[in-house]
């Protein structure tokens, strides 16, 4: 039977999902161009960015995941999480070149130190989101949903990252990215929300009922580890695998995509290109979620692979503003409601009360490997990528397509995995 959840809990998924979802979309994809916009950062040291964010995030949701399930509790967790989360946003307002030369007069660039602190500072940040977010959200949200309802729900949880997408673009707009004042005035707004939303949480959130372990908290912490889990849940860590290959290829071209739009392709309008891209994909990852409760993984999954293998190759092939718009619909199509679909799937094949323990196995699946092997194939396609020489006598490097084409053999890849798997699957019944 269909369990049917109630208003509050669909307007604390959607409040929770995407005001978390919106501080992401600045860490991973905005910080990226805070610091090559204010201290001319590297592809190198992007790529350092984002693989020490990933190992922050992951360390985080195994220890405090496995410690929401010593306890028994989810709200607390989620609640202060996003309260310290937001306090930690709001310290990127005073990393400014002004402020670090006046800290370090004597260095000789401020702008390998203001790297070195937006890095530090982002794995602090991590630390705070990931507790909230990645480790007792997504803890609260398996706990909350059962198989007759989690397709729906994930289509919901998986669309907000292009819903903040364009929240922020469109937020963003209305500032120059090139001045040290409007990252400071972002970062200010930014923290703000995320704080009152975990001050909000305190009244909204309905804890779920779920026993706690008993166990020791060390084995808590390992138990997503264990061969023994693995041996249990073979089916499980086969998918956790699939969804390791998914997101590999998001992250090989993912931190460079505003970059791409704005420095490559010289779109300054990239916003109002992107707009519909995102609206649409957004309805259509909600929609699919539903889909995925109706015909299952096999079916919902083989459309989001193809929708994101064809979506590359058009933004590999063509530089048309036409024709990239088709291109990042049908990529933002394949990457949105493929996250539903693995999302719902792993969830179903999560063992019921262990889901805080999982949840570091999963964050391993969806960002720290892909967080190390993505952003590393990117700096090497980009290894030789052209570069600029800025009006301060300083070189940027420009990203090209070949983070598309890299992507995409990827994604091939995960393709053929799936298709054996279903013939493999086919065959047995």
């Amino acid at each position: 039977m269909r369990k049917k959840l109630s208003p509050r809990f669909w307007l604390a998924l959607t409040l929770f999902s995407l005001i978390g979802q919106v501080a992401w979309v600045v860490e991973n994809m905005y910080l990226n161009v805070f610091i090559y916009k204010m201290f001319n950062a590297s592809a190198s040291d992007i790529s350092t960015m984002v693989a020490a964010s990933a190992v922050a995030a992951t360390l985080t949701t195994v220890f405090i995941g496995a410690l929401s399930d010593k306890i028994g509790k989810r709200k607390l967790f989620i609640c202060g999480g996003y309260l310290l989360w937001g306090i930690s946003i709001l310290c990127f307002a005073f990393i400014r070149t002004e402020i670090i030369e006046g800290l370090f007069p004597m260095a000789v660039s401020s702008a390998a130190i203001g790297v070195s602190l937006v890095i530090i500072l982002d794995c602090v940040m991590t630390f705070f989101g990931s507790s909230a977010n990645d480790a007792a959200f997504n803890a609260w949200l398996t706990d909350s949903t059962d198989s007759s309802n989690r397709g729906a729900a994930e289509g919901i949880n998986a669309m907000m990252p292009l819903v903040s997408i364009l929240a922020v673009f469109g937020g963003f707009m209305a500032f120059d990215l090139s001045l040290s004042e409007s990252w400071s005035t972002i970062f200010i707004i930014i923290g703000a929300v995320v704080l009152t939303v975990g001050i909000s949480g305190f009244f909204l959130i309905e804890e779920p009922k779920f026993e706690k372990q008993e166990g020791s908290y060390f084995q808590n912490v390992i138990y997503g580890f264990r061969p023994s889990s693995v041996k249990q849940n073979p089916t499980l860590y086969f998918y956790l695998l699939l969804f390791i290959i998914f997101n590999i290829a998001i992250q090989i071209f993912m931190p460079y995509l505003i970059l791409y739009y704005e420095v490559s392709l010289q779109m300054t309008n990239y916003v109002f290109i992107m707009a519909p891209a995102i609206i649409l994909a957004a309805i259509v990852t909600a929609l699919w979620g539903k889909i995925y409760d109706k015909k299952g993984f096999y079916f919902s999954s083989v459309f989001s692979v193809a929708w994101l293998a064809v979506g590359f190759i058009l933004l590999f092939l063509f530089r048309s503003a036409a024709l990239v718009f088709i291109g990042s619909l049908l990529m933002m199509c394949g990457y949105l409601s493929g996250m539903a679909v693995f999302g719902a799937k792993i969830r179903d094949l999560t063992p019921v009360g262990k889901a805080g323990m999982l949840q570091g196995v999963r964050i391993c699946s969806q960002v720290l490997i892909p967080g190390l092997i993505g952003p590393f194939i990117g700096k090497t396609v980009l290894a030789n990528a052209e570069t600029i020489t800025n009006s301060d006598g300083t070189v940027s490097f420009i990203p090209n397509a070949n983070i598309f084409l890299a992507a995409l053999i990827v994604t091939l890849i995960l393709a053929l995995v799936l298709s054996c798997s279903f013939f493999r699957t086919k065959k047995k019944a």
